[in-house]
């Protein structure tokens, strides 16, 4: 029998039009042997339940106002109701009058572990550890909505942000890995400490800038858009002189580099020659790609 499953559920509530998310839960379990798949089939139903019907902030969401997400769990072990594997979470925004989306988020955590066990109810306070699944959960779903703000609002998304360095600081009794500053400098303490340190501001000016001003505006003047995404990009230079290889910036080019390289595509050789160099300096671990843009 087929071990994977692929849901995309649909709310019946009529409180599911005012939710944040729009987060599609998918769970590989090919790795697992030995275990009924209903298991699998209602921890995923679970888990995008608690994604999509939990009130994430104040606000009052339309359905077509919804971030697209989408959270894909790939398990490797199994033992009694202990679970460890890997979680990759993406998001996208629309591109104003447009059908186009922009990838704000596309993250592999690879230390994900926690105890889930069938019929039990997932819970999670924002003042407490309660358990390592929903805390990674939420923690995600913070980071989903407070960059979707900030590339909507300068600095927008900075009460959701702050949440989620909140979790993490909840999370550091926690013995299971992704929570503390020493077990690695590529986890969920340093990107939520990234994202709240001044110093890496520019990163969060950058969503709204590159978004607000860069692709709202191609639909009406594609060259005036390059160009300040282009201007927007160069603002991250003084990060790379200060902290090259810094972890934030690798988050925030993995979900740009194929984007860049498109919007580039078609410009004009020298414009492609600069932001080939500059993305290459700033994210020398996708210079393959950017290599592409004076290609075409």
């Amino acid at each position: 029998m087929k071990k994977y499953l692929s849901i995309i559920l649909v709310l019946f509530s009529k409180f599911a039009l005012s939710q944040e998310l729009n987060c599609i839960v998918q769970i590989n379990y090919q790795q697992i042997q030995g275990t009924e798949i209903r298991v699998f089939e209602n921890m995923e139903k679970d888990i995008y339940n608690f994604l999509n019907t939990t009130k994430w902030t104040t606000d009052v969401f339309k359905n077509e106002e919804r971030i697209e997400s989408s959270m894909f769990i790939t398990l490797r072990t199994r033992n009694g109701n202990n679970y460890e594997g890997t979680i990759q979470i993406s998001s996208r925004r629309p591109v104003y009058n447009s059908s186009y989306y922009s990838t704000l988020f596309n993250h592999l955590d690879d230390k994900f572990s926690f105890m889930y066990s069938e019929f039990d109810p997932l819970e999670f306070n924002k003042n407490s550890h309660q358990g390592n699944l929903t805390s990674v959960l939420a923690f995600y779903a913070y980071i989903l909505i407070g960059l979707d703000y900030d590339s909507f609002e300068l600095k927008g998304g900075s009460t959701y942000l702050d949440q989620a360095q909140k979790i993490v600081n909840n999370a550091q009794g926690e013995i299971s890995e992704g929570w503390k500053a020493f077990e690695s400098d590529r986890n969920r303490y340093w990107l939520a400490n990234a994202l709240n340190d001044n110093f890496y501001a520019p990163i969060r000016d950058c969503y709204y800038n590159y978004h607000m001003k860069g692709l709202d505006i191609m639909h009406n003047n594609v060259d005036q858009g390059r160009k300040e995404v282009l201007s927007t990009l160069q603002t991250l230079s003084k990060i790379h002189e200060a902290r090259p290889s810094s972890f934030i910036m690798k988050v925030f080019f993995n979900a740009k580099a194929d984007e860049v390289v498109n919007i580039f595509s078609e410009a004009l050789p020298p414009e492609k020659n600069q932001v080939a160099m500059l993305c290459t300096t700033l994210d020398p671990g996708n210079a393959q790609k950017y290599d592409k843009i004076n290609q075409q």
